[in-house]
């Protein structure tokens, strides 16, 4: 879970409350933890152990953010504002915010040429200005700038930022891309110029994040009209216009990346915060020479964000209690949102219903549904409103027949000589799809995935056991292993346009793997599960064609098994031939 370290005058500040943790004791901790609930957050540390001796002003607090849907409490400014909205009731208005139908007028401007849009395609930014950096804020900037970068850009590769000197650049700003052995600049904390190319094989930050550029033929850059280089995005910002200093007062903020959506929110993320702390936000225009989705000019900070419909119905389904539209409109702004009382369709029903309506601050992203409307709910009214309720129905704990039958084909392949692998149902678009040679029809991605390593929820099991045999070669052949677990699956037939079933795999690595060897073991394990199986002839891309055979039951296909596709083993790294099975357990029932 994401972790910050925020100074204690700054926070208190803007939280519009203090607590004195450092000589206050149990009583005072045990209020500042429940405060920082409304963020879903805690104390990482002791606050008196951290600054035994040090001044106010050289206070830290360490505070852990358990919820990754929310990088806008991620910072000093973002965090402290939940807490001083939850307990005033009063929501921020950020007046120079663009949006559909009122653009705002912009001085400044950022060309996007047309050779970056394979590089890196989207970039939004703004001007902070009318205020010296502190010491204390440029290392909240920084720190922020750090967390959006990491954990919500997936370790730069969506998202990256760059803070610069308005003072000594000329306007537009060009954004484009370059042959990176043809350009050179002299990067932060380095003393000669070093062309791009370079920078990736000599600087510490091009070793770290260089693998995100290494195999494109162009790469971003960030100048001035008169070709002074601002930054090198991911990977660096110049020495000198990207060398901001404690007492600079007027800031340009710049966000590149890969995702629109994402680089848009953590420039309004960014905008909020240092308008929380005094700093005049004037918008910057981007001109792109390519269409994006939100047009060829777009005027940033931008609100792009679209309403969620939650009825009341559902609040009280969820939260256990039936709740008023206006005890939910109150509830909601307290945690920053505007909201309104109405009736109307919620999503995937047909008939109309009592609800409210919410409108998401311009922070935030991360209502995808009605659920996360009636959490804001529950968070708003605070737990503790919520009545205490005696079960009211007495049940009997037991296996559900699913549970029980799995665990017989465990036994069943541990007594085949199969070891047990347990694995991650989350994984990334090579492991699931590239690696298998599959074309992920019914695959499910995740809209807003914090990493492209958990970007997928597997369709497969196969996959999971090929990860684990591309790094075994060290161990003795034959190499055995299976694994029972969940797998999921796009179904338009379905309620939710998803079904989840179990399914069991199992392979075999080795000299002596081929098509009867794997059909012995499937025989054998239907033979003890009691059932009658059929095969068919199969296509699938994953098997070497005329070794692979589709599995019947009752007429019905629900698996299939063979020998892996000697390009699938390549492009895992596997260099020993491997049969495997695949069977939907849940279909044997």
């Amino acid at each position: 879970m994401p972790k910050i370290e925020v100074n204690e005058e700054a926070f208190y500040t803007l939280a519009g409350r203090r607590w004195n943790l450092t000589e206050g004791g149990e009583a005072e901790r045990a209020s500042f933890e429940e405060a920082l609930t409304c963020a879903k957050a805690e104390l990482d540390s002791d606050p008196q152990a951290d600054n035994a001796g040090l001044a106010p002003a050289e206070r830290i607090l360490k505070i852990e953010l358990n919820d990754t849907n929310r990088p806008d409490l991620w910072s000093t400014a973002g965090c402290a504002r939940q807490l001083r909205v939850y307990n005033d009731g009063k929501r921020p208005e950020y007046g120079f915010f663009s949006r559909q139908g009122s653009v705002r007028k912009a001085g400044r401007k950022v060309i996007v040429e047309q050779s970056v849009q394979k590089a890196r395609p989207f970039l939004a930014g703004f001007v902070a200005a009318g205020k010296a950096i502190s010491d204390a804020a440029l290392r909240d900037m920084i720190q922020t700038q750090e967390k959006l970068a990491w954990n919500f850009g997936r370790k730069r590769r969506t998202i990256s930022m760059g803070l610069y000197r308005i003072a000594i650049i000329q306007w537009p700003i060009i954004y484009k891309a370059v042959d990176p052995d043809a350009v050179s600049f002299v990067p932060l904390q380095w003393d000669g110029p070093l062309t791009l190319r370079e920078i990736l094989k000599q600087h510490p930050k091009g070793k770290e994040y260089g693998a995100i550029l290494e195999h494109e033929p162009l790469h971003p850059l960030l100048t001035d009209s008169k070709g002074a280089i601002l930054s090198y995005p991911p990977i660096i910002n110049s020495a000198d216009l990207g060398a901001v200093q404690v007492g600079d007062t007027d800031l340009f903020v710049e966000l590149t990346g890969t995702d629109l959506d994402s680089v848009t929110l953590a420039a309004s993320i960014m905008a909020c915060d240092l308008a929380d702390q005094g700093y005049t936000i004037e918008p910057v225009e981007v001109e792109y020479q390519y269409d994006t989705p939100l047009g060829k000019n777009v005027v940033t900070p931008w609100y792009f964000q679209e309403p969620v419909f939650c009825s009341l119905a559902r609040v009280e389904k969820f939260l256990g209690e039936e709740l008023d539209a206006a005890e939910c409109v109150r509830a909601l702004n307290k945690m920053g949102c505007k909201a309104e009382a109405i009736r109307a369709v919620e999503r995937g029903e047909t008939e109309e219903k009592d609800g409210v309506l919410l409108y998401p601050p311009e922070y935030r992203n991360d209502f995808l549904h009605a659920a996360d409307v009636a959490e804001d709910v529950m968070i708003g009214r605070g737990l503790a409103n919520f009545k205490p309720a005696r079960p009211r129905d007495f049940t009997v704990g037991r296996l559900t027949p699913i549970t029980l039958f799995s665990r017989r084909v465990k036994e069943l392949l541990a007594g085949l000589g199969y070891q047990e692998m347990i694995y991650n149902y989350l994984g990334s678009k090579k492991d699931f799809i590239d690696n298998m040679r599959s074309r992920g029809e019914k695959i499910i991605r995740i809209a807003n995935p914090m990493t492209e390593n958990y970007e997928y929820v597997r369709d497969s099991v196969l996959s999971s056991l090929l990860a684990s045999e591309s790094v075994s070669g060290h161990a003795a052949y034959p190499h055995r292993i299976f694994e029972v677990g969940k797998v999921a699956f796009r179904d338009d037939e379905e309620n939710y346009g998803a079904v989840t079933s179990q399914f069991a795999g199992f392979l075999h690595a080795g000299a002596d793997a081929n098509f009867n060897t794997i059909a012995g073991q499937l025989q054998s394990l239907f033979y003890y599960l009691d059932r009658e199986y059929t095969v068919a002839e199969s296509t699938d891309p994953r098997f070497i064609p005329g070794r692979a055979a589709s599995v019947l039951y009752q007429g019905k296909a629900v698996g299939v098994f063979g020998e892996i596709h000697p390009e699938a083993l390549e492009n895992w790294g596997i260099t020993v031939p491997c049969t495997a099975a695949e069977i939907d357990v849940s279909g044997l029932l």
